[in-house]
């Protein structure tokens, strides 16, 4: 089995070697980890993964191979099991969702949930106030309200607060196939070449010049000449952005190949205290955003890529994340990230026509002094033109 899944390993692009093969059954033969497949998972990837971008491939290899060996922790609420189930939804005409009205604001949901909580003492389904599947309540899932908390279940009006289970996020992979090469070329306009580093490569006019002055052979190197563009990118993850990962994965792999002074991070709907490099432990391997902010000059450019689409508490309210209860508003980090790196744009991935639809679209438009850009190849090329303007 550990050779068929080396063998899947090298099929799937990843470069794992013997070496790497070796030295994951001499750990194994020492007894670094307890016997438990979770721990083999996280050896196994340290030991052949050496690039982010390789993750995702890593994951469904070893899924393949050992069949689901692998299970991941479950998160369960307090609310049992039986009352998430949908049972019957309720279809509500446009005139009747005009009709439903919110409970007003961020602080006054989320104490209704605390009181509906503490009241209620069974299952419930299709009604207007109470936890439950269908109806009218903010609280729940498969019915309708226009701002409420989202308890299991599947999204289906993106309308959500914040959301009351476990969410799995998938990376983006760099070795994605692009089905066209303008990206790569609307990319392109954001270049600065420099040659930078060891002389590592023949100069060969300077070496006929050389040579033809002293007489005899002279060999003259230079540095490689290279994109000194930085870039950092930023890719809104999970929820509503999954019916654009094909799209995300080919704007990452065409970044990847064109920048080589790039970092990426992931977060999800709008920029908070922290952001993270592999979406399996985005809860327990954050990186603080202050971090960056620290760590990475004023000279880098910044993309930012995302649908913009979330509840306007999100950008505003302090504790309004679906996720976790961040103590500064969206808004707070964003024009952070905005004055340490004044070159910054935004891609969104949904049609420009859509925008004005969404109040959450233009409280980012706002902050961002209207830098958003459709992520189509004209968008693209905008945006890098934005990018390059002296400031």
């Amino acid at each position: 089995m550990m050779l068929n899944f080396l063998d899947a390993l090298r099929t799937a692009g990843i470069p794992a070697g013997i070496k790497e093969h070796l030295l994951l059954l001499e750990a194994l033969d020492r007894d670094v980890i307890a016997w438990k497949p979770e721990e083999f998972y996280y050896l196994a990837r340290a030991t052949y993964v050496k690039d982010e971008g390789l993750l995702d491939r890593f994951d469904q290899v070893f899924a393949r191979v050992f069949k689901g060996v692998l299970g991941g922790e479950e998160v369960k609420a307090d609310i049992p099991e039986e009352w998430l189930r949908l049972v019957a939804e309720k279809y509500l005409s446009p005139e009747e969702m005009e009709k439903i009205q919110s409970l007003g604001s961020w602080n006054e949901i989320m104490e209704t949930l605390k009181k509906r909580l503490e009241e209620q003492k069974e299952r419930h389904q299709g009604g207007s106030k109470w936890i439950g599947t269908g109806g009218t309540s903010p609280f729940g899932h498969g019915g309708y309200n226009p701002e409420g908390v989202r308890i299991g279940g599947e999204s289906r009006h993106k309308r959500a607060i914040k959301v009351w289970e476990k969410r799995e996020f998938q990376n983006l992979d760099n070795d994605k196939e692009l089905g066209t090469r303008n990206i790569k070329v609307a990319l392109r306009r954001l270049r600065r070449f420099a040659r930078e580093g060891a002389a590592s490569e023949l100069d060969l006019d300077e070496t006929i010049r050389g040579t033809a002055r002293q007489g005899w052979l002279d060999i003259r190197m230079r540095p490689e000449r290279h994109n000194a563009v930085k870039l950092l990118l930023f890719f809104d993850v999970g929820g509503s952005m999954d019916p654009f990962i094909s799209l995300c994965e080919e704007l990452f792999s065409a970044a990847t190949s064109e920048f080589k002074n790039m970092e990426f991070f992931y977060f999800h709907n709008c920029l908070y205290e922290g952001v993270w490099k592999d979406n399996r432990r985005r809860f327990s391997e954050r990186i603080p955003t202050w971090d960056i902010l620290h760590k990475y000059g004023h000279d880098y450019k910044v993309i930012l890529v995302g649908d913009a689409s979330m509840s306007p508490y999100e950008i505003a309210h302090p504790g309004g994340s679906v996720e976790h209860m961040n103590d500064e508003a969206g808004s707070v980090w964003m024009s952070r990230l905005l004055h340490t790196y004044p070159a910054a744009v935004w891609l969104n991935p949904l049609p420009r026509a859509h925008w004005d639809y969404s109040q959450s679209t233009r409280m980012i438009r706002e902050i961002m002094s209207d830098r958003m850009y459709p992520l189509t190849i004209e968008g693209i090329d905008a945006a890098m033109r934005e990018l390059t303007r002296k400031r």
